[in-house]
């Protein structure tokens, strides 16, 4: 018989003894409780924070207060915005880009989550490393709209007035680099007018002074979200000669689209999009994403949002990155021909 080995030897008292143990001992044994793997932290387990880089009342604050009233009804605790403006809203964007407490997000615009980066080269975060995209949320069509003594009744018109005159005719804007100084230089371009050139550009701060002073007079155009001049142009106080979305807007069914006018290919929009920092789980985005998207198909929220001349386009995390990578690659090749520069 071949030798038994040494372990075998050593184990079988022991497995003597286990078998020979009383059942009550047997069943204790059985009873001890075994390792669980760890559980997941519930999410969120304190306030969240939905940082807004824009004043309250401003269209991402809205839209922003919406989403973070529904967030607090089904995730179990308050969402407390937080408006944080300034730097065209680069600071409340950096802001979330830096948070690092796991329960921050935000809402921001085309302007700081696109061509941000080319306009500020000592921009302190970077969109596409710093910022998780969680979803596209709306959408708001630009107008083309000028003084009524501007002797154009037409796109058209206007284009060939200011290839005859450059220089003489002014147009405003929120600042070099914002959404209606890069759509005007755009159509411009597509125009046949030297952009930089053609028409006089006047920054300020803010739409309310700009377009009082177009009513005024003092300047000639703007593009300018349509929720910003819709009174004006009910009033007669200005004149829209294009819209700059796809189709026309049911607030201004009568004006026709930049393609319908002779431009095509140049549609654009001011838009909001939620984000979070970097590095937040890909299902902590999903679920924020698909709130977001619940918040924005509420009847009332929806009424009010389209009211004021935006289009509700949520989407889920990839349809932001996707199209804050298109909008960068669009404004940011514009900016970087043209040589523009943000104000110091």
């Amino acid at each position: 018989m071949p030798p038994i080995p040494r372990r075998a030897l050593l184990a079988a008292p022991l497995a003597a003894a286990t078998a020979l143990a009383p059942p009550a001992a047997q069943a204790q044994a059985q009873a001890q409780p075994q390792p669980q793997p760890p559980q997941a932290q519930p999410w969120p387990d304190r306030p969240l924070r939905l940082i807004v880089p824009f004043p309250a009342g401003s269209t991402p604050d809205s839209t922003g207060r919406a989403i973070a009233q529904h967030l607090g009804q089904v995730l179990g605790q308050p969402c407390v915005v937080e408006n944080r403006p300034g730097a065209g809203g680069n600071i409340g964007t950096d802001a979330v880009a830096k948070a690092t407490d796991g329960h921050t997000i935000g809402v921001s615009i085309n302007g700081p989550l696109s061509t941000a980066p080319a306009l500020f080269p000592g921009l302190p975060y970077d969109p596409v490393r710093d910022l998780a995209p969680v979803s596209l949320l709306v959408r708001g069509a630009q107008l083309l709209v000028v003084h009524p003594s501007v002797p154009a009744q037409d796109l058209a018109e206007f284009l060939a007035l200011v290839r005859a005159s450059p220089g003489r005719l002014s147009f405003g804007s929120v600042g070099s680099g914002s959404g209606g100084h890069l759509a005007m230089l755009d159509l411009l371009a597509r125009g046949g007018a030297p952009a930089t050139e053609a028409m006089l550009h006047v920054p300020y701060r803010g739409f309310p002074p700009a377009v009082l002073d177009l009513i005024a007079g003092r300047i000639d155009a703007m593009v300018l979200i349509a929720a910003g001049v819709l009174p004006q142009l009910r009033a007669g106080q200005v004149r829209a000669l294009a819209v700059t979305a796809e189709a026309r807007i049911p607030q201004a069914p009568e004006v026709p689209t930049l393609a319908e006018a002779g431009i095509p290919g140049a549609a654009s929009y001011a838009w909001n999009g939620l984000i979070a920092p970097a590095g937040m789980p890909a299902g902590r985005l999903a679920r924020l994403a698909a709130e977001a998207q619940r918040a924005l198909a509420a009847p009332e929220t929806r009424r009010l949002l389209e009211t004021a001349g935006f289009e509700v386009v949520a989407s889920d995390p990839e349809g932001l990155r996707r199209h804050m990578a298109e909008e960068a690659a669009r404004w940011g090749g514009l900016i970087a021909r043209l040589g523009i520069q943000a104000e110091a």
